[in-house]
């Protein structure tokens, strides 16, 4: 049984509308930052979706670069995260007005 494209997309649509929910009302640094991988993945799905369906590797190759980003996000974020934990005590967003004057 071969599973249509169309269902494929469907499931990053969500994925992605999830990631994009969990940015926007979320106030946990972490939690955001789980959100924007789950944006990155629905990403990844579609561009292996669709590369599969049109018989082309140019989306399954741009993946990896995708993945590697998202790797290098995750290491950056987590070290910012600690960092900031460390000076305020929390992982919450209202609480770090670093930009401000």
């Amino acid at each position: 049984m071969q599973i249509e494209t169309d269902w494929y997309l469907a499931l990053s649509a969500i994925l992605f509308t999830i990631g994009v929910l969990g940015v926007l009302f979320r106030r946990n640094v972490i939690i955001v930052l789980m959100s924007v991988e789950l944006m990155l993945n629905a990403v990844n799905i579609s561009l292996v979706a669709l590369s599969q369906s049109f018989g082309d590797a140019s989306g399954q190759i741009l993946v990896f670069f995708v993945m590697s980003v998202a790797a290098a996000e995750a290491a950056v974020g987590l070290a910012i995260v600690i960092a900031l934990f460390r000076n305020k005590e929390s992982v919450n967003v209202n609480d770090f007005n670093l930009f401000k004057y």
